[in-house]
């Protein structure tokens, strides 16, 4: 492991001695943060090709999202759903029009949507589609990461995810991703919805076959099945679309929304669908107190706005070019396979250079931070404001950790 400093040794082991262990951070200790880079307690600059695991899709510090926050943040912060407050009808409304949906229901983290969506799939299924009561299943896919919960990791086959955290809510059938007549045979009577990401990003930016999601799409209208889409890190303008599954032309049922929701600042996640299915719910049957709070309506509505000029979503398209032509380069030559859409790339090293791990740690060194996934495997998502410059110089960095030989020895 890189050598930590005098000055950042101190806050890491703390920060080591005093957490649970549920991460294992890389060896560095950020104190600053403005666009696409960070700086840390030594003064040392690193660019970030993580963004939040794409939570800080427009960059750190933006500064129109700062401002309005700032703003905010001298008028009303929380009132409870409780109460109406006046950010809250114009963020619902942009969203939902962002969408081309009726209604939303904000939350907080995206674990909190991915449950809200799967507790709206039975409600519906129960009062709309007549599904026996407590019988509701949904369909979910291997290799999926839809959170953390109980019920979200009882449905995973990640053992890290899954492992020792049972028992596990029943009513989830998986079934092979993007394997249409997989889903089609696990359909019955009692099957109320499909959870689906679009493009699956702990997995390691995993690309479904070509017209899986389309095809999703017909074969969920044909059996009155609700289509849930988790877009929650793949939305957004992550992949060069407002959503990954515009990129087929799809427009599910229900939207899960969260990370970039929040503009980097604030945790803001979201439901969104359309009357006859959002409407099952009614007063005292599901919640937040936090939810849909004033801050964090006043920072999504800037983040709607944002990405109702396209501007950021033509930025992914355009600088996703550069990072599929310059990373298909290195396959042969230290790289495995790549997987690309728009600003977002899943990099399967070769296992004899190294670890994702090592190969983060390698990166780090020269001022570049990433993550590693399962394997050799690491996810590169940069702020989609990075330049093209930076870019180009992150991946240069790639280029030489990967080609001096292997790591860790």
């Amino acid at each position: 492991m890189t050598t930590l400093t005098e000055t950042a040794r101190t806050p890491f082991q703390r920060a080591e001695e005093r957490t649970a262990h549920n991460y294992h951070p890389l060896p560095v200790v950020v104190e600053h943060a403005e666009g696409a880079w960070m700086t840390d307690v030594d003064g040392k600059r690193y660019l970030d090709l993580l963004a939040g695991y794409s939570a800080l899709n427009f960059g750190h510090s933006h500064p129109g999202l700062l401002r309005v926050a700032h703003e905010q943040l001298d008028r009303l912060t929380l009132t409870s759903r409780a109460f109406v407050h006046d950010r809250f009808a114009d963020f619902c409304a942009a969203l939902g029009d962002l969408c081309g949906k009726e209604l939303v229901l904000p939350m907080n983290t995206g674990a909190e949507a991915v449950e809200t969506a799967i507790k709206v799939a039975r409600k519906w299924g129960y009062e709309v589609k007549g599904v026996t009561p407590g019988q509701a299943k949904i369909i979910v896919f291997t290799g999926n990461f839809h959170g953390r919960t109980t019920t979200i990791v009882g449905f995973s086959d990640d053992p890290d995810a899954h492992d020792g955290f049972g028992p596990f809510a029943p009513g989830f059938v998986q079934v092979p991703y993007g394997d249409l007549a997989a889903v089609e045979a696990a359909i019955d009577d009692d099957t109320v919805a499909v959870l689906v990401e679009p493009i699956q990003g702990e997995g390691g930016v995993v690309l479904p076959p070509e017209g899986f999601l389309s095809g999703l799409r017909e074969l969920c209208t044909r059996t009155n099945v609700l289509m849930a889409a988790d877009e929650i890190q793949a939305g957004l303008g992550r992949t060069g679309k407002t959503f990954a599954c515009d990129h087929e032309g799809v427009v599910p049922d229900i939207y899960v929304l969260g990370k970039a929701l929040g503009g980097g600042i604030v945790p803001v996640s979201a439901v969104v669908a359309d009357r006859d299915v959002l409407g099952v719910l009614r007063p005292g049957q599901h919640g937040s107190t936090f939810g849909g709070n004033p801050l964090a309506c006043a920072v999504g509505h800037a983040v709607v706005e944002m990405l109702a000029t396209g501007e950021h979503q033509a930025r992914a398209t355009e600088l996703g070019v550069v990072l599929r032509e310059r990373l298909q380069s290195l396959v042969g030559r230290g790289v495995v396979d790549v997987r690309v859409r728009g600003l977002w790339a899943g990099v399967d090293i070769d296992p004899t250079i190294g670890t994702g791990r090592e190969v983060c740690e390698a990166l780090m060194a020269r001022g570049v931070l990433a993550k590693d996934t399962h394997g050799s495997t690491i996810r590169l998502a940069p702020p989609l404001v990075v330049s093209r410059e930076d870019l180009e110089w992150g991946l240069d960095q790639l280029a030489d950790v990967i080609s001096s030989g292997p790591l860790g020895t």
